[in-house]
């Protein structure tokens, strides 16, 4: 009895990767084996850099508070010290937003810490 193979599927699931790798650069693209090997990586780079996202925006937010603060006459880290003793919780990502695009509001926040 010939031996079995389902040509079809086999097929289809490496053109699925192949459409995936598509954009890539010389055989990252067409060569199946290469393709597979990048398309992986890229898998593992998407998880990392999941992770990471989040990081960068805190960071974002603290140089936009920072940057913010700095002509009240504050730094970043004496004004977030200032708003737990005053018990004020805002997190960063608020705070940031409103320096960016309601800076009344926000001058409002920091001379109330100041105080």
């Amino acid at each position: 009895m010939p031996r079995s193979v389902n040509n079809v599927a086999s097929r289809a699931r490496r053109k699925k990767i192949l459409k995936q790798t598509k954009g890539n650069f010389g055989a990252r693209a067409n060569v199946w084996t290469v393709a597979k090997n990048t398309w992986e990586k890229g898998l593992q780079y998407a998880y990392r850099d999941r992770k990471k996202k989040k990081g960068q925006f805190r960071s974002l937010w603290i140089q936009r508070i920072n940057a913010a603060v700095r002509p009240e006459g504050l730094n970043y880290s004496t004004f977030i010290n200032l708003l737990k003793q005053k018990n004020i919780e805002i997190n960063r990502k608020v705070l940031a937003d409103l320096a960016m695009n309601n800076p009344k509001t926000f001058k409002a926040i920091v001379k109330k810490v100041a105080k």
